[in-house]
């Protein structure tokens, strides 16, 4: 009698085992055997549903990607078993348990969260903003991984936006502290190549040069993009999800840096941190922290 899995289908057999994995219900055998007897028991006609999809990334704007899945069609029984053999093998032999297989599933390619807390916008003391950063490893892996690394070693917190240019850039990426800017000045990254064009609102590291990014960052602030610099290789890595509005406030009344302009010297900045922007630039906007979200 087949009454009991006259309307087991393909999409059911795959839910049933990935449902089991994320409860961590069953070992990865037991998900594996439970599945090919619920197919050799299946009749053929029962095995009439939707095939395994897959997402493929498409480029829809410049600060944007869709998922866009595949066509259904019919999947027969051999079809289904040798998929969910596949499927049993990536469990067993990829992840450490089947919970960070759905978990990978889920995140690969998302990025990371970032908030700022934004002080001295529009160069007054006590007017402060939040802007949320998110990380796009699809575009630019190397450089979002840095990003999330200086992150996570609190290399934000304190740092001054030291070159604001209305209609172009917010740069910042030069830590209060000499000693621990010359750590990283050592740490260039090879170049990631240019997915995504400099659109208004994305976040990309300044170099000096072909492989020279380390951690100096800028905020593209122009309306309708800096596309000239896509040729220049700066790969955007990353995106402001919210706060443009605080951004479009950090203080820029110092104008452009030395020796172009009167504002601060980088070469000053790195040989004397905070201690000299705070003398000489008290009104720039600065991070008092950076958080994942």
């Amino acid at each position: 009698k087949h009454s009991s899995v006259n309307h087991f289908s393909a999409d059911k057999a795959i839910k049933m085992m990935l449902l089991s994995a994320r409860n961590k219900a069953v070992p990865v055998a037991g998900l594996f055997l439970a599945a090919t007897v619920a197919c050799a028991f299946a009749p053929q006609a029962a095995f009439s549903g939707p095939r395994l999809l897959h997402a493929t990334a498409t480029e829809t704007s410049p600060l944007r990607a869709s998922a866009a899945e595949n066509d259904h069609d019919p999947i027969t029984r051999r079809d289904l078993g040798g998929r969910l053999a596949i499927l049993a093998s990536s469990f067993a032999t990829t992840f450490t348990s089947p919970t960070d297989l759905a978990l990978a599933a889920e995140e690969e390619g998302a990025g990371r969260l970032i908030e700022f807390e934004v002080q001295n916008l529009d160069g007054v003391e006590g007017n402060s903003g939040k802007v949320v950063i998110k990380t796009r490893p699809d575009w630019a892996p190397k450089g979002a991984q840095r990003f999330e690394e200086l992150t996570e070693k609190k290399f934000w917190d304190n740092c001054r936006i030291f070159r604001v240019l209305p209609g172009f850039v917010s740069q910042f990426g030069i830590n209060g502290d000499p000693q621990t800017q010359a750590v990283w000045r050592s740490r260039a990254l090879t170049d990631d190549p240019v997915k995504v064009t400099n659109a208004r609102g994305t976040v990309v590291f300044a170099t000096a040069g072909p492989n020279t990014r380390t951690t100096q960052i800028f905020i593209n602030t122009r309306d309708q993009g800096n596309a000239f610099l896509d040729k220049q290789g700066f790969s955007p890595f990353g995106e402001v999800i919210s706060g443009m509005d605080v951004v479009d406030r950090m203080y820029s009344g110092y104008g452009e840096g030395a020796p172009s302009g009167k504002g601060p010297n980088q070469g000053l900045i790195q040989a004397k941190g905070n201690e000299y922007l705070e003398k000489a630039y008290p009104k720039l906007s600065y991070f008092s922290s950076a958080t994942f979200k």
